[in-house]
């Protein structure tokens, strides 16, 4: 389970669809002036750079954040795709993305005042980076750093105190585990804290586990009667390629602007990632 570091994957396509969302999320939950608790199960180091380490070897960047930035430059994009950019560029200068912060970071740039964030991290070497990365923002005092596993401290968490609550869920999967520990903690959570908004990142894989994830979010939620929205988006179509080539976010009580804003920002991700014929999104809702 520690092999996984995230750098390799910094600024790729899965990545964009994740914060994408992410940051809708909590835009919308703080339009309401209550404290809002954010909990991210999987953190990893927090920011990364592009040009060197990890990310300078799988070069997943080229295909999803700088394709991204140089689309942007020639053609007009969504709201949600130009939040989603300023908040990337916000961590670069003169526009050159050398840096590509991680949800850690977008995250504790977001707060309010008011707010709080709880970062989880089992890795011994990412959770020391973590913890010195975040100790340089002026939100470090406003942030919890957990070196404990997530899926068994998540229902102790639940509900906040306020009782508004995000929690983002984005394991590697790298161990098969992690989806039964997905399904129990999702279980738990929505037992303890019916009203929280869940988002779960998962890769689309040719694996039964990650085949089934979907579905069983679906009957998950169902239990419990609340809403849910499943976005994909596909890049690439080529089964023999090992690399990672689509992903997907499956939100669990999801404001209703999201699926609004996905509609507008999905074709256009289409545009300017796709590697082929076989680029699609999927956009599905359920209203409880």
């Amino acid at each position: 389970m520690f092999s996984y570091r995230h750098a390799f994957h910094a600024g790729s396509h899965a990545d964009i669809l994740k914060h994408l969302v992410m940051i809708h999320l909590v835009q919308y939950l703080q339009e309401k002036p209550g404290a809002l608790t954010i909990i991210d199960t999987h953190a990893g180091a927090g920011i990364y750079s592009l040009i060197d380490g990890f990310a300078a070897v799988s070069k997943e960047a080229d295909q999803g954040i700088y394709r991204l930035s140089q689309f942007a430059k020639s053609n007009a994009v969504s709201s949600g795709i130009a939040n989603y950019l300023e908040c990337i560029l916000s961590e670069n200068t003169d526009n050159d993305i050398t840096i590509y912060p991680g949800s850690p970071f977008i995250l504790a740039r977001l707060l309010r005042t008011q707010d709080r964030l709880k970062l989880f991290e089992l890795h011994p070497k990412e959770i020391d980076i973590l913890r010195h990365n975040i100790s340089q923002l002026k939100q470090a005092k406003q942030v919890d750093i957990y070196a404990e596993d997530s899926f068994a401290r998540l229902k102790g968490l639940v509900p906040p105190p306020s009782r508004r609550g995000l929690v983002l869920i984005d394991p590697s999967y790298e161990d098969k585990q992690d989806y039964r520990y997905l399904d129990n903690a999702i279980e738990e959570a929505l037992h303890r804290f019916a009203t929280g908004c869940y988002a779960i990142w998962y890769p689309c894989l040719s694996r039964r586990e990650s085949a089934s994830l979907p579905d069983h979010m679906k009957k998950i939620a169902a239990s419990h009667k609340r809403s849910w929205l499943q976005v994909e988006l596909r890049v690439e179509n080529a089964p023999k390629e090992r690399r990672l080539q689509a992903s997907g976010m499956f939100i669990i009580n999801p404001p209703w602007t999201l699926e609004k804003q996905l509609a507008e920002s999905l074709p256009m991700l289409i545009m300017a990632l796709a590697q082929g014929d076989g680029a699609k999104y999927l956009l599905k809702s359920f209203e409880a």
